[in-house]
């Protein structure tokens, strides 16, 4: 736990800070769900570092190593039939979606047996069977593919809900205010979700921008829009529930900004020599997982031995992917090099 002259500090530092509560509907077996899919996540990125160091895993690498809770807070509420669009710090949104970790491995490791047959890596993890659209190296380019996704919904005439996760940097992209524009014309059912990091590779958001509050781009153009505390698990799923039930009965789109700071490189060999990283060692103590395992305990929500055996569960089920990829899944062959550039007349329904 931060002792207090450490987290008055981070008060003064972190404008977007709040004190952990307790939704009222947000049941106790959520709770560990929740719990448990954060350290999936942890667990799945650390790992995946020192594979990519030995060359198992081929081509870049974004860890989404203390932005947990903002996939978990708001996805975990999705349905099946709800989509969500990525990033390239998408591994997160694809456990959270309830994605195979073992298919999501072997992408990662190039094997035929990965979601796009080892042809695309890390950053453009797809699969429509539980409504992930995909992710993409392309900063920002899933919001306007996502607008599309949530007119479909509304032409169909279903309750599906689209949430688009974009970052800070991406946040300046034309295209993104374009979408969001014909999104509130429309009132189309998506949720933007900006996972603002405070850093574009090297680039301090407050260099690039006008105003850092990025949540209020979102009210010029008639969008209700605010900002969250992103450690705060609780406080996101909360907003998140709302903006989601909107969506729902027709009322439009909402933008939350997920305020939170990248406590590790923009990738695997970034070793941060742009900015101060004694200003960040701080913020581990308030990291999403810790937080919010603290609080269970605290209020008697859960016991340390739970979640010790959650925490376990995660790691052993990182293990048997890492074996599966490693051991039991296939390099593509040469003579299909060519294979899947094109749908063998399917058609998308």
């Amino acid at each position: 736990m931060a002792d207090q002259k450490t987290l008055e500090l981070i008060k003064k530092e972190f404008n977007a800070y709040t004190e952990m509560y307790l939704p009222e509907e947000l049941e106790r077996e959520e709770q560990l769900k929740m719990y448990g899919t954060m350290c999936l996540i942890r667990h799945f990125e650390e790992e995946v570092k020192p594979l990519w160091m030995a060359n198992k895993v081929h081509g870049y690498y974004h860890p989404y190593i203390t932005e947990e809770a903002i996939a978990v807070a708001i996805i975990s509420q999705l349905r099946k039939e709800d989509y969500i669009g990525s990033t390239h710090r998408g591994h997160g949104h694809v456990i959270a979606k309830g994605g195979d970790t073992k298919k999501m491995m072997a992408e990662l490791f190039g094997k035929e047996e990965g979601y796009n047959k080892g042809r695309g890596g890390s950053m453009h993890i797809a699969d429509m069977s539980i409504g992930m659209l995909g992710a993409s190296g392309i900063v920002g380019a899933a919001v306007a593919p996502a607008v599309g996704s949530a007119l479909r919904s509304w032409i169909k005439r279903t309750d599906d809900v689209t949430v688009v996760f974009f970052g800070d940097g991406g946040a300046n992209a034309g295209s993104i205010y374009e979408a969001m524009n014909m999104a509130a014309a429309w009132k189309l059912p998506v949720i933007f979700v900006c996972e603002n990091n405070q850093w574009a590779i090297a680039t301090d958001i407050a260099r690039v921008t006008g105003d850092a509050e990025i949540y209020q781009r979102g009210t010029g153009l008639g969008i209700p829009s605010v900002q969250c505390d992103g450690f705060n698990i609780y406080q996101i799923w909360e907003t998140a529930k709302e903006a989601i039930e909107r969506a729902r009965s027709g009322e439009g789109p909402t933008f939350i900004e997920c305020k939170t700071l990248r406590l590790l490189g923009h990738h695997a060999t970034d070793d941060n020599w742009y900015r101060d990283m004694s200003i960040v060692e701080k913020y581990w103590q308030i990291e999403p997982i810790t937080r919010m395992g603290e609080f269970m305990v605290e209020n008697n929500i859960a016991s340390e031995a739970e979640l010790k055996a959650l925490d376990d569960d995660a790691m052993k089920q990182v293990q048997e992917s890492i074996e599966y990829a490693d051991t039991q899944c296939h390099e593509p062959s040469l003579d299909s090099f060519y294979d899947h550039i094109y749908a063998d007349g399917e058609v998308i329904k």
